[in-house]
């Protein structure tokens, strides 16, 4: 049939210098040219090209046989096949984990998790093309994966410009820190105060603590150091499990403050 309608059309030769495009609907059929020498297999569902097209020679063809759905799925897994999705599922287990250990683990698994919504993205989209035609599916499947990393990737790098910055942790007051220390007995004044996170979950603090100068005659001041890191680790949102204190008598903080005047 494809052949009567292909001699209908014009009788061209489909081996011939015209661009031709053919589309066997129904068994395999065998054309041959003008002096016999060549044959051409014209599969169910196959696309042939030849230079010259004639645009009568594509009448008729329904477009589903020139894009069959099972040649676009195994189009897209063929291109998906240098990042393949069983890889991205293991590694994604593998680093569910401990994503949460550092900042490098969490944009590992990020990374690995674009991956893998790409493929799927990839495969969904082309049988949304090859069953409604809707070329956008592509475009839309890539947006929809953007909007799912991009604010992870956004919080992870504010996350990190806070380190580099060295950032007081969110939800810690140094305020509030200074009070809860000087309420503590023997304590006189606070300053120098800083906190900061140098790294996923290490936040440290330091700090100059005036204290009584009987407490150095006394030998109480090793109680009074306990009792500051025993606060800042158990009494804020942030638990300072590195401290840096360094206790001073008043004389000292007056001469630190002079020195610094001065300069």
């Amino acid at each position: 049939p494809l052949l009567e309608q292909r001699q209908q059309l014009g009788g061209e030769d489909l081996l011939g210098e015209d661009r031709v495009f053919a589309a066997a609907q129904g068994d395999a059929e065998t054309a041959q040219d003008a002096s016999g020498d060549a044959t051409v297999q014209v599969a169910a569902g196959e696309l042939l090209e030849r230079p010259g097209h004639h645009p009568a020679c594509s009448a008729g063809v329904d477009d589903a046989v020139l894009h069959p759905p099972a040649e676009l799925f195994a189009a897209a897994v063929e291109a998906d096949r240098e990042r393949p999705l069983t890889a991205n599922l293991v590694a994604l287990a593998i680093l569910s984990s401990g994503r949460a250990a550092n900042f490098n683990m969490r944009a590992a698994f990020l990374e690995v998790l674009n991956d893998a919504l790409g493929s799927v993205g990839v495969m969904v989209a082309a049988v949304v093309i090859a069953t409604t035609g809707c070329q956008r599916a592509d475009t839309i499947a890539g947006l929809f994966i953007a909007a799912l990393i991009l604010p992870r990737a956004l919080r992870l790098f504010g996350e990190t410009v806070r380190v580099l910055m060295e950032f007081t942790p969110k939800d810690v007051d140094l305020d509030e820190v200074r009070r809860h220390i000087m309420e503590l007995d023997h304590v006189r004044d606070v300053h120098d105060l800083h906190a900061s996170m140098i790294g996923t979950g290490l936040p440290v603090i330091s700090a100059h603590v005036v204290i009584d100068d009987g407490c150095f005659e006394s030998g109480h001041a090793p109680q009074i150091l306990e009792q500051i890191r025993d606060c800042v680790k158990e009494h804020f949102p942030v638990s300072f499990d590195h401290a840096t204190i360094q206790l001073e008598t008043a004389a000292l903080r007056d001469q630190e403050a002079a020195a610094a005047g001065h300069a």
